[in-house]
């Protein structure tokens, strides 16, 4: 009942977008949105931040990053305008992949800090009105973890059927690897259980059964535990996989997925706390979106624009806009509940797959043109500044970030135009510590050594790009991603109103319009290095004023709904019907 009396609720919001062009100025607006129910869907517009514990910063000078270096830091990110903390895996772990190999789903990792310094964080961020966020990753867990050690000793272990094993080798053990070139089989024998086990990742990390209910179970526990605590939310980690039904005769490239999986636990969250959420990380096709959100938003409430954000870094390297329309146009149809999260980077490469061979090597050309930069036979291992090079392109990237029609995330450092060290292996390459000042280890650790080498060498030295410099400096990136931050929570209409693209005449030249409750918004982006004039058709009366909210400059509309607009290479307008 409480779904479908949101579902109407905003259809009945819907029924006056729609005839939000021909709202005079002096018609009342409608009643705003009932308090009880912007709490529910406080996903359509908060801002997320991206941060890993261990690299941000470092409290107790042992040079890993902890809990309590984040609550130094809870009044920078509310500067930033930061709404939402999602936090990477902080639980105990070899560290055979970043922490993403968990050895008990229920501690804090000791080097992060301890339950109470936990808690207090919590306590500290839900003060400053920030909620937080945390990784779900129970689609495999460490081979260190005590139920993966119990099931391989023997058959009759109750945890053997926690895992997925084969007697003998399957067919396609060296198919479907979510890491080629680095990855070799996603079978691999263990000695000691005498089988085969399965993992869509590394040998380390052994896949978890889900077809088990006595795992499903467990991953409830899970998530009960962690609500208990005030998380808001959880980022699903690899949701296909999560879902998909494996075992020793299954084709890895053509899987079936078990989508109740989802379905039951978006019951179970939501019967425990109506406004935390479920994220999605879900590199699919359009074809393939909708069981993952539900028809009716019964599934996740948000997932990651893989599909957008491939389209939209080709988009930024060539300067063609024509496969980004599609793209956006192809991930409109979701439930009104439901809303896309947007990202320019996030912690793993940027993931080309879906763009083709020929789309690909365009891309790689201009951001990522040596081997060392590339990965896993389809991304870019690179931060965004050093990859776009212009700051006006990075400019260009942010205000399409924060104005498209989804939640926008920012991956911690991104908003100071942090470097990459490419020295590194794989996805480590983005992963350096947070450089916070000049100082000694960029502020952000006393120790001599640290838990990841710091950027100290060329443009992005932390010397040149931290913190504590941007501050200081109104045309810095971090004021221009801090004025993005703070206009878009003047502009509810992106995360609240329908949308649709305008025709340009420019390949070069992307517009958008958001119609709620009677107001309109355009976004206009020119992806050309080139300045750009278009003449835009809108369905708005002519003479209806337009004020760019970037610069404060106004415009009319002419005749027949039409306005002239003129961008300055990499230029972008949001302006706001009057």
């Amino acid at each position: 009942m409480k779904k479908l009396a949101l579902l109407l609720c905003i259809g009945m919001f819907t029924a006056c977008q729609k005839d939000a062009d021909d709202t005079k100025s002096t018609t009342v607006p409608p009643a705003p949105l009932p308090t009880d129910f912007i709490e529910e869907l406080w996903y359509k517009n908060g801002l997320v931040y991206s941060v890993d514990v261990e690299v941000f910063k470092d409290s107790d000078k042992d040079g890993v990053g902890d809990f309590k270096g984040i609550m130094q830091q809870l009044d920078y990110l509310k500067t930033l305008g930061v709404e939402t903390i999602w936090l990477a895996p902080f639980q105990p772990t070899p560290n055979e992949d970043d922490g993403y190999d968990i050895a008990d789903f229920y501690g804090i990792d000791k080097r992060l800090g301890t339950t109470q310094d936990f808690d207090e964080f919590m306590r500290q961020a839900n003060q400053k009105g920030i909620r937080v966020m945390m990784d779900l990753v129970t689609n495999h867990t460490s081979n260190q973890h005590p139920w993966f050690q119990q099931a391989r000793q023997r058959t009759d272990s109750p945890y053997r059927s926690w895992y997925v094993w084969s007697k003998e080798r399957p067919k396609k053990w060296d198919s479907g690897m979510v890491f080629p070139g680095v990855q070799k089989d996603i079978w691999s024998y263990d000695k000691q259980a005498g089988e085969y086990f399965y993992h869509r990742f590394y040998e380390s990390q052994p896949d978890l059964n889900m077809q088990n209910p006595a795992v499903q179970r467990e991953m409830r526990k899970i998530v009960r535990f962690w609500l208990d605590k005030g998380i808001a939310g959880f980022r699903v980690d690899a949701v296909p996989f999560l879902i998909e039904i494996a075992n020793k005769d299954f084709d890895p490239d053509k899987p079936e997925h078990q989508f109740d999986i989802i379905t039951q636990l978006h019951e179970y969250i939501q019967w425990h706390k109506r406004d935390a959420i479920l994220l999605g990380e879900a590199n699919v096709d359009p074809k393939e979106q909708e069981p993952y959100f539900g028809k009716e938003g019964q599934n996740m409430q948000t997932m990651f624009n893989f599909f957008v954000n491939q389209h939209l870094f080709y988009a930024l390297a060539t300067g063609e806009t024509k496969l980004l329309k599609k793209a956006l146009d192809d991930t409109k149809n979701i439930p009104p509940t439901a809303q896309w999260a947007h990202f320019l980077r996030n912690h793993d490469e940027i993931d080309l797959g879906r763009l083709s061979d020929k789309e690909r090597d365009k891309v790689y050309a201009r951001f990522g043109p040596d081997t060392t930069m590339q990965l896993y036979d389809r991304g870019i291992r690179r931060r965004l500044s050093p990859m776009l090079g212009d700051p006006k392109l990075t400019e260009l990237a942010y205000s399409i970030l924060f104005s498209l029609p989804g939640m926008p995330v920012i991956r911690y450092g991104e908003e100071i135009g942090m470097g990459d060290d490419l020295s590194l292996k794989e996805r480590l390459s983005v992963r350096t510590p947070m450089q916070w000042s000049n100082g000694p280890n960029a502020g952000f650790s006393e120790s001599a050594k640290t838990v990841r080498p710091i950027i100290n060498k060329g443009p992005y030295s932390y010397t040149k790009i931290n913190v504590a410099a941007q501050r200081a400096d109104s045309t810095s990136l971090l004021n221009q991603v801090i004025k993005f931050s703070r206009l878009r929570k003047r502009c509810p209409e992106i995360g609240w109103g329908a949308w649709k693209l305008i025709d340009t005449g420019s390949e070069h030249v992307l517009a958008m319009q958001y119609d709620w409750q009677g107001r309109t918004l355009m976004m206009v982006y020119n992806f050309s290095k080139e300045p750009q004039q278009c003449q835009l058709q809108t369905s708005m009366k002519t003479g209806r004023g337009l004020v760019n909210l970037l610069d404060s400059s106004a415009t009319q509309i002419g005749s027949n709904g039409s306005y002239a607009v003129k961008l300055p290479g990499y230029g972008s307008g949001w302006y706001r019907a009057k």
